[in-house]
């Protein structure tokens, strides 16, 4: 435990400087800070930092100050490279590069963790870590601070910035000469910043946006009719149905996929346009498929249908969206607060069949919460 404890102070030493041990403090910032690094809250780094945690828990600190100082040599080499993680967001031309060098880091990074066999494994890392990473360490700046803004602070993006969720699960039947498949939206995170690179009045912001959906396989091959009305729209029967409830459906794919997104603010509306960067498709173990479907034929089937679905249909989800622009959540761009919504009427084409859902945002965590105050106020 005191050898853990040590490694985890001259770990942290590395990175926050020196340790003083009488009052449990480094010096090049305030345990807070520290706390949001490791991914822990005041009161979990506040058991590490007084030696009152469990083994396990000085093990996993251990690990996750080891990621960082790992991303940190990563980063250097990228530099080589020619990009500057700090700066690479402040230019469109290099943003994606950076996106790309983070896929790498990201891989690099997860082969080493995953590899050390000299700790307890550490908790698995997610789709979209290297985006979260992006935006929730003090390493990289990508949003526009209130220093930043103009004087008489008549900039509307800046209340936008921060970490947006998806605020309800949607699902779209597949259209396919094979019925029976399901899209369903689980889990959307998005970090959106101010497009201040681009001379502008502070009326558009961009959003990175990871997105995990799941494909889902009825036994019944229902239709795609059964489910939509003759004008496109989702039946509300459908939308209330829960398919993990139900015994006909069989979660049989994962789906991640990375989208950008870019929203214009007009008047008291916002207009949406984005496409996918990037997307990754997980087909389900055949022992998970095999609680609706029985036979190793129909799960063989079950799998070509999902690859034929990932290499030919998926496309039309690539496509750019078409959206009805939204209601912004204030009329006073400095009353947007956490729990705001937004909410956006979509309209999917596929196999050139119309289907209409809804997507809505809810801000999760606003970047700026102060409001700006124009100056000589």
């Amino acid at each position: 435990m005191t050898d853990l404890y040590k490694d985890l102070v001259s770990k942290l030493e590395t990175l926050f400087g020196p340790f003083d041990e009488d009052n449990k403090k480094f010096t090049k910032a305030p345990n807070s800070e520290v706390a949001r690094e490791l991914g822990y809250s005041d009161a979990q780094f506040s058991r590490l930092i007084n030696q009152h945690a469990t083994e396990g828990e000085y093990v996993r600190a251990n690990q996750n100050a080891e990621r960082i100082l790992t991303v940190l040599k990563l980063e250097k080499r990228i530099e080589k490279m020619g990009v500057n993680p700090k700066q690479a967001l402040a230019s469109p031309k290099k943003r994606i590069l950076f996106l790309i060098c983070g896929l790498v880091i990201g891989l690099l990074a997860s082969y080493m963790w995953h590899n050390d066999s000299s700790t307890e494994k550490a908790e698995p890392s997610t789709k979209y870590d290297m985006l979260k990473w992006s935006f929730e360490t003090s390493y990289v700046k990508p949003y526009v601070n209130l220093n930043d803004l103009p004087e008489d602070c008549n900039y509307p993006c800046y209340k936008y910035q921060g970490k947006w969720q998806l605020s309800n699960e949607y699902k779209i039947p597949f259209f396919r000469e094979q019925n029976g498949y399901h899209y369903v939206a689980t889990d959307v995170i998005m970090y959106a910043r101010c497009l201040s690179e681009e001379p502008n009045t502070g009326n558009r912001f961009e959003g990175y946006e990871y997105q995990k959906h799941e494909i889902w396989y009825d036994k019944r091959e229902f239709p795609v009719d059964s489910f939509i009305r003759r004008d496109g729209i989702i039946k509300e029967a459908y939308k209330q149905l829960k398919l993990e409830e139900d015994g006909n459906f069989t979660k049989v794919a994962t789906v991640h996929t990375f989208f950008r997104n870019e929203f214009t603010l007009v008047d008291n509306d916002i207009i949406r346009k984005g496409k996918v960067i990037g997307r990754d498709v997980e087909i389900s173990p055949d022992e998970e498929i095999a609680r609706t479907v029985k036979t190793n034929k129909e799960i063989e089937k079950i799998k070509s249908d999902i690859n034929r679905i990932a290499s030919n249909r998926l496309e039309d989800f690539s496509r750019p969206i078409s959206c009805e622009n939204a209601k912004t959540p204030s009329p006073d761009f400095n009353m947007i607060k956490d729990g705001d919504l937004i909410t956006f009427n979509c309209t999917l084409t596929t196999s050139r069949v119309s289907l209409n859902y809804v997507k809505t945002y809810y801000l999760k965590d606003q970047y700026i919460k102060n409001t700006c105050r124009p100056s000589g106020d």
